[in-house]
């Protein structure tokens, strides 16, 4: 075996491994309990199976064509930035908007950040006197 036939086989091994990891992102998604712990699996798992399978892409072109793809690497990028914070707000809309953990989730760390009670300051203590 030569160079670009390695390289090829490890662009492939990585295309292989990244639709693994999409299989078991799928299985997180449908066996898990709530939303929240849904769209960890949904997020993390398949983040990284797309990665794979877009860096086993562009290592196959690099070996096989001798073809740098800049929209693959901008794809590689742009899934890096964008996925997990995609998912953080969707889950935080989810908990502000009142979504209910499953009855098995022991505790919610978030539940006193959010709902703490905060000091008034001035024009609300004015405000609530008038009234």
């Amino acid at each position: 075996m030569n160079g670009n036939e390695i390289g090829e086989f490890i662009g492939a091994l990585l295309i292989l491994l990244g639709s693994i990891f999409s299989v078991i992102s799928v299985f997180g998604i449908i066996r898990l309990p709530d939303v929240y712990t849904r769209s960890h699996a949904a997020t993390k798992s398949s983040t990284l199976s797309v990665l794979l399978t877009l860096i086993g892409v562009f290592l196959y072109f690099l070996f096989h064509d001798h073809f740098v793809s800049v929209r693959v690497l901008l794809g590689i990028v742009f899934v890096f930035l964008t996925a997990p914070v995609a998912g953080h707000l969707i889950i935080r809309a989810a908990y502000r908007s009142k979504v209910g953990l499953a009855d098995i989730s022991v505790e919610d760390e978030l539940y006193e950040v959010i709902h703490e009670d905060k000091p008034m300051n001035d024009e609300e203590t004015e405000d609530e006197e008038r009234s």
